[in-house]
């Protein structure tokens, strides 16, 4: 799993690609959350259209990243997931916790 991030208008893309299996990265992300709630950087938008595979790890990741931007008065909405991330995302439920989003432009207009 690799990430970049960048800034769109008030709000963090956070630009996933590969396979999102959980591992050592987890830490490193969830250490990235971190840096950015303390410059006040709490509009995420996790954009999914370059993961080519999740797991239930990865679906753990975001519910981390989720609660985290949340706990710190933000939030994290997804958007770009492949149907097989939609697909995960609706036999978990988890489809009624995230704000999910078609493009990365759409989740940052949500926070307007």
């Amino acid at each position: 799993m690799k990430w970049t991030v960048n800034e769109k208008y008030d709000s963090v893309v956070i630009e996933f690609k590969g396979k999102m299996i959980g591992g050592p990265k987890a830490d490193q992300f969830r250490h990235d959350l971190h840096d950015l709630i303390l410059d006040n950087k709490t509009n995420i938008v996790a954009d999914l259209s370059k993961v080519k595979f999740m797991n239930s790890n990865g679906l753990g990741i975001l519910i981390g990243g989720l609660t985290t931007m949340r706990n710190a008065g933000g939030d994290l909405k997804i958007c770009g997931a492949t149907d097989q991330i939609k697909s995960l995302l609706m036999v978990s439920q988890l489809v009624k916790i995230f704000d999910n989003y078609d493009s990365v432009e759409d989740a940052i207009a949500a926070y307007e």
